[in-house]
C-alpha cells in the first residue's frame, strides 16, 4: 500500500508546524562542484553553526542506520535533508543512494534536498519518482555579471570555468532545474545570500525571476563572515536591513523568516535543536562498517603485515582478519583479481571479499568504492598500524587520526576546481 505523504509537516517550508515537525540533515555529500566567495571548505567541526559545516561524514548505509537511531530518540522527526556539506550533486551517487535507502526504510519521511542547482537536472525524473518533495536552490543573483563577483570557480564535469562563463552557466542550470522541479510538482524554495555591497541591491530582482518561475517561497539569508575567504571582511547585513530587504521581496514571494542557518548535521526541531546531543551519535555511526552480524571478517591491503599502506589497486592480495572474542587473529591471506579488466576487477574482488564488512586500505578510486558499497563491504581510507584499524571496524574506535591525508585533502580542500577529486 502506497503511503501518502503530508506535505505540511516541513517546518522549513511551514512556519506553523516548527514547533511540532523535526528535521534531520545526513552529512553524505561532502564534495562541491563550485566555490563561492563567503564559503570556506574545511567543514569538519563540532563548535561552528551555520551551512556547511558537519562533524562527521556518512555512506549511504551507514545514513539510515543514523536515521534509525534519531527516529528512535526523537519520533517528530519528519523531514530527512540531505543539504551538504557540500553540494547533493556534485555526490550524485551517494545523494542518490541515501534516497532510495531512506525511502525504502522510512516511507512516512518527507525527503528534501538542498543545491545550489548546477548538477540536479538529470536527476529531477527519478528524484520526483523517489518522493522527493521539497528542493532548495540557492540563487544569489539572475544577474551574471552580479553572479561573477559572487563564485570563485564553477567545475562542470571535467571544465572548471571562472568568471562570467562560470555564473552564466550556474544561472542557466538553475532555472532549468527550477522550471524542471515545478512541472514535476516538486516545491521549491530559492535561497538568496545577502552580501552588502555585492548583491544586496539585487534582491528583489531575484525574487522577481522566481516568482515568474512559480517558485513557491524565497529565503533571504545574510551572509556569514567566514575566515579565509574574499568574503571574509564584508560584515554580516544588519537586521534592520535583512527585514526591508524581505519585506521588498514579499511583494513577489512568500519570505521564510524563520531559518536558522541549520548545519549539514541538524537534527530535531527549529525550536528545540539537539545537533549537539547527537554528535556521538553521529560519530559512532560514521565508523560504522555494514553487514556486521553476517560478514565476520575485515581484509587488509599491507606490504609487511604491519601497516595499513597500500592503494587498493596496488595490493596483490589481502590479509583476512577476525574477532574472536579474545582479540584479532589473522584468518588467511587471499589473492587480488589480477589488474587489468575495467571495473569487472572490483566486481571480481568484491566476490573474494564478500565475506568481509570492510577493507582498510590507503586509499582508492570512486568506482571501486561504489562497487564495494553496494555489495555491503565498507571501505576505509586510513593509514597506520593494522590493529588500530582492526578496532575501529569491530570496536567502534576513532578512526579520525588515522584518516589517509588524501581523502582529507579530497573532501575538505577548497583548492582550484580540478583536484580533489582525482
Amino acid at each position: 500500500m502506497e503511503t501518502t505523504l503530508d506535505t505540511k509537516r516541513h517546518p522549513c517550508f511551514n512556519v506553523a508546524v516548527k514547533g511540532e515537525c523535526g528535521r534531520v540533515h545526513l552529512p553524505v555529500a561532502p564534495k562541491c562542484n563550485i566555490l563561492c566567495n563567503y564559503c570556506n571548505r574545511k567543514f569538519d567541526c563540532v563548535n561552528e553553526s551555520r551551512p556547511g559545516v558537519t562533524s562527521a561524514v556518512l555512506s549511504p548505509r551507514q545514513a539510515v542506520a543514523y536515521m534509525e537511531q534519531v527516529l528512535a530518540k526523537e519520533p517528530r522527526i519528519t523531514v530527512a535533508g540531505i543539504a551538504g556539506p557540500g553540494d547533493p550533486f556534485a555526490n550524485p551517487r551517494e545523494t542518490m543512494e541515501t534516497i532510495r535507502l531512506v525511502r525504502e526504510k522510512f516511507p512516512q519521511i518527507l525527503l528534501c534536498l538542498a543545491t545550489n542547482g548546477l548538477g540536479i537536472l538529470p536527476y529531477v525524473q527519478e528524484l520526483a519518482a523517489l518522493g522527493v518533495t521539497h528542493v532548495t536552490i540557492t540563487v544569489n543573483a539572475v544577474d551574471p555579471e552580479i553572479g561573477k563577483k559572487i563564485y570563485s570557480w564553477v567545475r562542470d564535469g571535467k571544465v572548471v570555468l571562472r568568471g562570467l562563463a562560470a555564473a552564466e552557466l550556474l544561472l542557466q542550470r538553475q532555472l532549468d532545474a527550477i522550471a524542471a522541479l515545478k512541472s514535476l510538482g516538486i516545491t521549491v524554495k530559492v535561497n538568496t545570500i545577502v552580501i552588502p555591497g555585492v548583491n544586496d541591491g539585487h534582491v528583489a530582482d531575484v525574487a522577481r525571476a522566481m516568482a515568474a518561475l512559480k517558485v513557491d517561497m524565497c529565503n533571504c539569508m545574510p551572509v556569514y563572515p567566514n575566515a579565509d575567504t574574499p568574503f571574509a571582511e564584508i560584515p554580516e547585513p544588519a537586521p534592520a536591513q535583512m527585514a526591508e530587504l524581505r519585506e521588498e521581496g514579499e511583494k513577489f514571494l512568500p519570505q521564510m523568516r524563520h531559518c536558522t542557518r541549520c548545519r549539514a548535521d541538524a537534527v530535531g526541531l527549529l525550536d528545540a535543536d539537539r545537533t549537539e546531543e547527537f554528535h556521538g551519535c553521529l560519530s559512532a555511526c560514521s565508523r560504522r562498517a555494514p553487514g556486521g552480524a553476517d560478514k565476520p571478517y575485515v581484509a587488509v591491503a599491507t606490504k609487511e603485515g604491519m601497516l595499513v599502506n597500500l592503494h587498493l589497486g596496488e595490493a596483490p592480495s589481502f590479509q583476512i582478519w577476525e574477532n574472536n572474542g579474545q582479540g584479532f587473529r589473522l584468518v588467511e591471506e587471499r589473492p587480488a583479481p589480477p589488474a587489468g579488466g575495467g571495473s569487472q576487477r572490483w566486481w571480481d574482488l568484491a566476490e573474494v571479499l564478500k565475506d568481509c564488512r570492510a577493507v582498510l586500505v590507503n586509499a582508492l578510486g570512486e568506482t571501486p568504492r561504489a562497487i564495494l558499497e553496494d555489495c555491503g563491504i565498507q571501505p576505509l581510507e586510513i593509514s597506520g598500524f593494522i590493529d588500530l584499524g582492526l578496532k575501529a571496524v569491530f570496536l567502534g574506535e576513532s578512526i579520525e587520526f588515522m584518516k589517509s591525508r588524501s581523502q582529507g585533502l579530497a573532501k575538505a580542500c577548497p583548492g582550484s576546481g580540478r583536484g580533489c577529486d582525482a
